[in-house]
């Protein structure tokens, strides 16, 4: 009796395992496996923002046109991001990455909330945000890391590991566990607020396929734009903190 309710167990167990959260387009390269779609969509968000950028800022003029007020406006909203979460001193050489990071998070959220991506059919799997994929999220988020480590020691020296024994060397396994939640909540945030935002858009799109799912689009270009802010804002604020100073007292 025991082997055979194992053997009806195990089947299941094992289908189980293999089922995956949406379909991908694999690119292999090598042993590698790369999830095409996040690079289509991620290469076409690219190019639309330095194409933007580019006739913006073409032809610029003591009076602006209308696309060149709007690129000022842009990076004046972005350079007060930067300023006041990094400080006045230190904001100028980090603007060029936080502004980087927002417009393209906003890009490819609002890319995977406008563009009907069901209508082009792939071989296998779909498009979508790019920042519905954990991986594209996780990255992000660790190049964050990199840079809030990169300016501490750029800017202290040494002297920034004192952080981990402040206020009390008590602290440095708490101190330590922060760097490595710090990119878990930013990664975690952005990848459950995108794919959930799809998921309900879908769901009303499948029930009520007419009018109802565009009061549900709209909110959720809202809020994928505040979590391009979210994640920008928090960036340039653990920048910011790295680069304060340690051990003055």
């Amino acid at each position: 009796m025991y082997k055979e309710i194992s053997n009806q167990v195990l089947p299941s167990f094992i289908k189980l395992t293999s089922v995956e959260v949406g379909k991908h387009l694999y690119w292999k390269i090598g042993s590698y496996n790369l999830h095409g779609q996040v690079f289509i969509v991620s290469w076409l968000v690219i190019f639309v923002l330095l194409l933007v950028s580019f006739i913006g800022t073409r032809k610029l003029a003591r009076i602006p046109s209308n696309l060149q007020n709007f690129m000022e406006f842009i990076l004046e909203f972005l350079q007060d991001i930067a300023k006041n979460q990094i400080g006045e001193h230190e904001y100028r050489s980090w603007v060029p990455y936080i502004s980087t990071l927002f417009l393209f998070i906003l890009g490819s959220n609002w890319a995977g909330a406008l563009i009907p991506w069901k209508l082009i059919v792939l071989p296998e799997g779909e498009l979508a945000a790019p920042t519905n994929d954990i991986n594209t999220t996780v990255a992000l988020s660790l190049l964050t890391s990199l840079a809030y480590f990169f300016a501490g020691l750029s800017k202290n020296g040494l002297g920034y590991f004192l952080r981990y024994i402040e206020p009390t060397p008590v602290l440095l396994p708490i101190n330590i566990l922060e760097d490595f939640t710090k990119p878990l909540s930013l990664s975690f945030r952005l990848f459950g607020n995108i794919l959930a935002d799809e998921l309900v858009v879908a769901v009303f799109t499948l029930l009520v396929p007419i009018l109802v799912p565009l009061p549900v689009m709209i909110l959720g270009l809202f809020a994928s734009s505040i979590q391009a802010l979210i994640f920008s804002t928090l960036s340039a604020a653990y920048i910011g903190e790295a680069m304060e100073g340690h051990g003055e007292h």
